[in-house]
């Protein structure tokens, strides 16, 4: 069977921000969509700080360079990279080439690994701030989710006590979102419901 496309689903209500392939495509198989892999929670992590002042669609054409560039986002390999390998990322047009992020997810890989050699994973970390489960939503609009929550302030003043930069509460709220921490489709999305039987 075909891998489904966002156009097969063209009847279906989506979350308003969702217009464009990119974002469709994205919105229909990725957001919201509970992730537990390590690797895959530092990309994230990753993507949403690079994101700061920029759109997400324009990130996620990025994507693919990005994890060309961020050798698939092992946090092992990241950690290890030394000036030279900043002047190379610098240097790729295909990422967001700016000193601060590239230096932020070298030093977000540091303090991945930290928390990894405490907790056992990064993932048993991140989900336990919000006792395992995902947090599920009903937002009639999208006018209604919010930038941050009391959930995103927490962890973002954890995350920076454990040493991890460009996570301020904004970009802790995206990234639970996208990870599946929080369930923020709206009700009318063909997606809620799907997110809410994981």
């Amino acid at each position: 069977m075909p891998e489904m496309e966002p156009n097969d689903h063209a009847e279906r209500e989506r979350c308003g921000w969702a217009s464009g392939a990119v974002m469709a495509r994205y919105h229909d198989t990725e957001w919201g969509v509970p992730v537990h892999d390590d690797r895959a929670l530092f990309e994230f992590l990753v993507l949403g700080g690079a994101q700061a002042g920029l759109s997400w669609s324009t990130i996620l054409r990025k994507r693919d360079a990005y994890r060309a560039a961020f050798d698939g986002f092992d946090p092992v390999a990241v950690a290890a990279y030394d000036e030279c390998r900043v002047q190379e990322l610098l240097a790729n047009p295909g990422i967001v080439r700016n000193r601060q992020k590239v230096q932020a997810a070298i030093q977000n890989a540091g303090a991945c690994m930290r928390v990894r050699d405490e907790f056992g994973s990064f993932d048993t970390y991140l989900w336990g701030s919000i006792g395992g489960h995902p947090l599920q939503r009903a937002w009639a609009t999208m006018t209604e989710v919010p930038a941050t929550t009391p959930e995103s302030d927490a962890l973002s003043q954890e995350l920076k006590r454990r040493g991890f930069a460009f996570v301020g509460s904004t970009i802790c709220y995206a990234f639970m979102q996208a990870v599946g921490m929080v369930n923020d489709h709206v009700v009318t999305c063909f997606r809620w419901e799907e997110i809410s039987a994981m």
